[in-house]
């Protein structure tokens, strides 16, 4: 049934006037997926508004308007850019989603009081399904699809199960196809001589085209994106459909105006730096001006290069505009007259500063013929500068090249350590640029070394840069999306938190809360049981601020591990002094310590050591690196084992807490690349170990012991809550793989929290996990009691 018109109220009203023009007739249409996607993610509504043209009354006017906002339209350019920053303060988590707007946005064209589609709107999910629109044709109306990538349930519009990923009719999609959304199209696109139309052809300079290389050759592939020129509106549709037939490509006609604010303005000024850690864009954290200090350093500390070292700065196009980049760039000029006045000779200059548009052939030049390329950003991602100079240093290939250009190849870098590509660059001189004394002297070794060490450099970073090509890491992304994907439309999707702390994780639709009654009941049957129990988090709860255990949290596992049936281990990486007090009473309790560090299966058992290694001098190297952190880390710690180090952040600020924890972990793992440890990080912990312990280690010595004494385990029952519980977990299934464990053995694997894990079953706190062990213990054969549970019975 077709939706009603909304239209102006019967009752009189004046006629229209050119400052107060009629309210503008306008017809619902059913809610697409865009919509409903706009609905869940920026608390969208419609319809219920009046729209009033300008003041200046000039009929028949076209222009956009976006449905949005709580039963109002948008009109204007101006009132879309305050909704953007008003639901990116909200929302500033999902703020790339706003990136494609103008892709799953419904756009409103209004001319004459006609509403139309958009000819730059394309639903992202038609175009999965392989529902090509034609641009031409009216839009028929689309049934939701059921395959949804957001948190919540949203329910089909009719009962028809074909489109659906629970049906078992087969797909209309017989290919398999990837859409890449990016800002242009990888098309160029010119007038035609007699201005009639358009001719378009692949921009093979573009880094979108050359995806497809690393790609499936079977593989569709779909771009959407705008274009670089701009089509009158009604060229649109057949431009549209021209670029789908023959390119696959799916413009989107963004008006310059929107363009350059969403561009220049939204991408640049608000998305780049929120990906770059915020940093400010002024004269204080300008890489270039420090790599100009940096020259000048070095021609004061070696005057030999004085009237002979010439620094090229080329600068690249700024990312905005506003005082501080005037400021910035005034700096800049200063710097460089200083210098040049300061070493400048007749003929010479030290610095060339180009501040202009720089052809690529004109870079390939520079680079060229360039002893060493500096960079110096203070902040950066992936620059490529240094991978283009190596290339270029490297040449054409020798059957292109001139007798004179067949020598070695040599080649130079001096890289910021803060840039994305420094890691990759192992022949680099790395530097903080902020340490402008050392990176003086960093430049001076480069140009200094000796030709044989410049060739070994440069053929190890050419090796790296031709073979990590755009094709490289096309395959390489394509392969970790499908890895990640894998299990993804047979996951369910829960949004747990809120604020700033909500995330969705998805789960297996297996995983579910495990079953008391169902377990007892297998429990009462079985004849050999493993119970394998972690301690903090599991029968602790974190937050508690005495660490020992209850008097009834050590009856129940006293009377557990006093079954005869069973054999019972807490696997923890507490120490094994505080573990051998809290359970001294239960004497027939197992004991794995410091992740299986220390073992013993029960009180009489004299502790066992089970790492490989009793070499601990790498502590002197990653103590002081931890006590550097704990002095910047307010309610941070550091905790000292036998056999390792952590470091703890639970009372700090949780946001700083988590970033000192990963800056941290990339810090001891350099520290201690070639050393016997591993570094882990858990809950609000960073942990130095030894290699070789772990807690799966542990159950699968558990398990091989149970089964060499013939009592082969015919129940399991594994309970943790972090990452090192994981690997119980995993251990488990291995186990079963190789004959350590039956394949009729009962598992019972669980975790403490809703949470993405190995386990099958989940409890949701610590008291849970208590009153399951509980009914375990109520249901154990109760033998012969202690002497301590006769004290507690009494």
């Amino acid at each position: 049934m077709s939706n009603p018109q909304l239209s102006p109220s019967p009752s009189p009203s004046p006629s229209p006037s050119p400052s107060e023009p009629s309210p503008l007739k306008v017809q619902m249409v059913p809610k697409s997926v865009s919509e409903r996607l706009l609905e869940k993610f920026f608390d969208v509504s419609e319809y219920d508004f009046d729209y009033r043209k300008s003041a200046i009354w000039s009929p028949p006017v076209r222009r956009n308007v976006f449905l949005t906002s709580n039963g109002r339209i948008i009109s204007t350019e101006k009132e879309m850019l305050e909704k953007l920053e008003s639901v990116t303060r909200r929302r500033r988590r999902g703020g790339c989603i706003l990136m494609f707007l103008k892709e799953i946005c419904k756009v409103i064209t209004r001319e004459e009081g006609v509403k139309m589609m958009s000819r730059s709107y394309t639903n992202l999910l038609d175009l999965a399904e392989g529902n090509f629109p034609v641009m031409s044709q009216p839009r028929e109306k689309k049934r939701l699809t059921r395959v949804m990538t957001v948190p919540g349930v949203i329910s089909e519009p009719d009962d028809d199960q074909d489109n659906s990923v629970s049906s078992d009719v087969p797909s209309s999609v017989n290919q398999d196809r990837i859409i890449v959304v990016a800002n242009q199209l990888p098309v160029i696109a010119k007038r035609r001589p007699d201005n009639k139309g358009w001719n378009f052809s692949w921009d093979d300079y573009s880094l979108l085209l050359q995806l497809k290389d690393g790609l499936p050759e079977e593989m569709e592939i779909l771009y959407v994106g705008s274009l670089r020129v701009d089509v009158d509106p009604n060229e649109q549709d057949e431009v549209s459909q021209h670029l789908l037939d023959k390119f696959k490509c799916v413009p989107a006609f963004l008006p310059p105006e929107i363009f350059t604010k969403f561009y220049h303005g939204f991408c640049k000024q608000h998305v780049w730096p929120l990906f770059h850690y915020m940093l400010p864009l002024s004269a204080n954290h300008g890489g270039v001006n420090l790599k100009l200090l940096a020259m000048q350093q070095m021609l004061k500390q070696h005057p030999k290069w004085q009237g002979r070292a010439v620094l090229v700065q080329i600068t690249n196009p700024a990312r905005g505009t506003g005082k501080d980049l005037e400021n910035t760039h005034d700096e800049l000029k200063a710097s460089c007259k200083r210098i040049n006045e300061a070493f400048g000779q007749p003929g010479y200059e030290p610095i060339v500063f180009i501040d202009r548009p720089v052809s690529l052939s004109e870079k390939v030049a520079y680079y060229t013929i360039a002893e060493c390329v500096v960079v110096t950003a203070v902040r950066d991602g992936m620059n490529l500068t240094p991978y283009e100079y190596v290339a270029c240093r490297q040449g054409v290939s020798e059957s292109e090249s001139s007798s004179e250009s067949n020598g070695p190849k040599k080649s130079m870098l001096v890289v910021s350590e803060f840039i994305g590509c420094s890691p990759s660059l192992s022949g680099a001189i790395r530097v903080n640029p902020w340490n402008i004394e050392a990176t003086a002297e960093a430049m001076n070794e480069a140009i200094s070394m000796v030709d044989a060490e410049k060739q070994l450099r440069h053929e190890k970073h050419y090796r790296y840069v031709s073979s990590h090509d755009v094709a490289f890491w096309s395959r390489s992304f394509f392969q970790d999306m499908e890895r990640t994907c894998k299990d993804h439309f047979r996951r369910r999707c829960w949004g747990i938190g809120l604020s700033f702390g909500f995330r969705v994780v998805a789960l297996d639709p297996n995983f579910r809360k495990l079953s008391i009654d169902h377990m007892e009941s297998v429990y009462l049957r079985s004849k050999n049981r493993a119970i394998l129990l972690d301690y903090d988090g599991t029968v602790m709860p974190q937050t508690s601020h005495n660490k020992a255990p209850s008097a009834e949290v050590i009856s129940i596992i006293n009377t557990l591990s006093g079954d005869t049936k069973n054999t019972v281990f807490v696997v923890s990486g507490r120490g094994k002094e505080s573990l051998d007090k809290w359970f001294s009473p239960c004497k027939k309790l197992g004991i794995a310590a410091e992740h299986g560090y220390f073992m013993r299966w029960s009180s009489d058992d004299k502790w066992e050591v089970c790492g490989q290694s009793s070499e601990f001098g790498w502590k002197e190297m990653a103590e002081p690196v931890m006590k550097l952190y704990t002095e910047a880390t307010d309610g941070s710690s550091i905790e000292t084992k036998e056999s390792a180090l952590v470091w703890h952040h639970r009372d700090a600020d949780p946001s700083f807490g988590s970033s000192q924890a990963k800056e941290m972990l990339d810090h001891l793992e350099s520290v201690l690349a070639n050393e016997p440890v591993t570094v882990k990080r858990g809950q609000y912990i960073i942990e130095v170990k030894p290699q070789g312990l772990s807690k799966g280690v542990v159950a699968e010595k558990i398990f091989t012991s149970m089964a060499g004494s013939g009592r082969q385990a015919d129940f399991v029952l594994c309970v943790g809550d972090d990452r090192s519980d994981e690997e119980m977990f995993e251990i488990i299934s291995s186990a079963i793989s190789s004959g350590i464990l039956s394949s009729n053995t009962s598992v019972f694997a669980c975790t403490v929290g809703q949470k993405p894990s190995k386990a099958k079953y989940y409890l949701d706190d610590p008291a849970e996990v208590v009153n399951m062990l509980q009914a375990l213990a109520e249901a154990s054969d109760p033998g012969s009691l202690t002497e301590y549970e006769s004290d507690i019975s009494l």
